[in-house]
């Protein structure tokens, strides 16, 4: 009988992905199959997330509800981020876990299985070309990894400490992933990184450097793939050669993310972003003026140190000139390892639960408007995921969310759809082509 394997993935679509390179070398390797029943799994793991504060309290949550559930001689391993920045301590305080595993040891996974109280945490481990088996949690859509580490310093951000200095994977090999993908199924391949569009800064060893616009042309050359997604790029690195080879490329998906954090210079000075305001306006009114159907999404926080009223306006502003199709917001808290967790200007707690509450209350005015717009049109969606309530999901080329009756026979297929009902996070349609 084969081992079995529960996973729970926390945070961001990276971890989704080194998710994956796990099931696959512990599949592999080890001789392990997937299961939804933690408690009848030989192997938990935990692939966290440290961004903010909460999912943090999370894993601990987490390792007791599974310590409680497991199998007398089941094993407990914490992977990712939070296992990078706290290392032993999760076993300290959680001596029931076997082992620990860092955002960037990932192909350690089978190794550190047979030591136990193992913990791997290097964050200038180079696994830029490690060969990971395959894995891929859906048939139609394909995460790559284009780079691994960050070298920014936003000084609200644990992302360097966790992840380490940024490396580019070798642009063939992810040509060849992404080939293999469409080969085997995947219309659609999301290209993944802290910051994309820097892209090709730093390689291991030799090999050919480029930059993400020209990976983007080659990744679009492959024959049979029809849709390309990526994120994040970083608003600094927006150039105009890039944003023109959005605009143009029609494999490329019209959706945008683009983290803005604060609309405020002074904030953004603070953050150590390395983009104003005016900067960032002129890059999403560049996006507007040549694909006028684009969907551009961010990330906000709220009540960073030294945050006053009229920074807070500035980000209203942002928002106001750009309308969002989605935001992304929090409250800012104090995260280990960051230059901001030892500022002394910090906003009181009650004054940032109101910004927050007022800034998604205005993004709600936002979305209701946008929403309604979409009434009657008609858009290009991918399906790739069947409902239980008698429907099939996909995403338009500018990622709204849309659903129609249907079954098993449109996964995996494009068809053009008209929108009959919307709504702030999912719109209804019919199939007419």
């Amino acid at each position: 009988m084969s081992k079995k394997l529960f996973i729970e993935t926390l945070g961001c679509a990276m971890n989704v992905r080194d998710s994956e390179h796990m099931i696959a070398e512990l599949n592999a390797h080890e001789g392990y199959e997937l299961t939804e029943d933690a408690s009848s799994a030989d192997l938990i793991l935990i692939n966290t997330c440290s961004v903010r504060e909460k999912p943090v309290h999370k894993l601990f949550s987490e390792l007791g509800v599974f310590n409680k559930l497991k199998k007398a001689d089941a094993k407990i391993g914490v992977c990712g981020c939070t296992a990078s920045h706290l290392g032993k301590e999760i076993i300290k305080r959680a001596p029931y876990v076997s082992f620990v595993l860092g955002a960037r040891n990932v192909s350690k996974i089978a190794d550190v299985l047979h030591r136990d109280k193992a913990v791997e945490i290097e964050i200038d481990y180079d696994e830029s070309q490690f060969a990971f088996k395959d894995f891929r949690s859906s048939p139609y859509k394909a995460y790559i990894n284009i780079s691994i580490g960050c070298d920014k310093q936003c000084t609200f951000c644990i992302v360097p400490k966790t992840r380490g200095d940024e490396i580019s994977i070798p642009a063939d090999l992810i040509v060849a992933e992404a080939r293999k993908a469409v080969e085997n199924g995947a219309k659609e391949v999301f290209l993944l990184g802290q910051n994309v569009n820097n892209y090709g800064r730093r390689f291991s060893g030799e090999n050919e450097k480029i930059n993400f616009t020209e990976l983007l042309r080659r990744v679009s050359a492959i024959e049979g793939l029809e849709r390309i997604r990526f994120t994040s790029p970083h608003p600094l690195h927006m150039d105009d050669e890039f944003i023109e080879e959005f605009a143009r490329n029609p494999k490329i998906c019209k959706s945008m993310h683009m983290p803005l954090q604060s609309g405020s210079n002074e904030i953004l000075k603070s953050m150590k972003r390395g983009y104003t305001k005016e900067w960032f306006l002129n890059r999403a009114a560049k996006l507007r003026s040549l694909v006028p159907d684009v969907s551009i999404s961010t990330d906000i926080i709220v009540a960073f140190p030294g945050e006053s009223d009229a920074d807070f306006e500035d980000t209203l502003d942002v928002m106001k000139q750009v309308r969002f199709e989605q935001v992304f917001s929090f409250k800012y808290s104090p995260r280990p390892l960051t230059e901001a967790e030892g500022f002394t200007n910090s906003v009181d707690s009650e004054v940032g639960s109101h910004r927050l509450s007022a800034l998604q209350a205005y993004q709600d005015t936002i979305l209701d408007s946008i929403s309604a717009a979409m009434l009657g049109k008609e858009v290009e969606v991918y399906f790739e995921e069947l409902r239980s309530d008698g429907y099939v999901a996909g995403r338009s080329d500018n990622n709204a969310v849309v659903k129609v009756k249907g079954s098993e026979e449109w996964l995996g297929r494009i068809a053009r759809v008209k929108i009959t009902e919307v709504s702030r996070s999912v719109q209804y349609g019919e199939i007419v082509a």
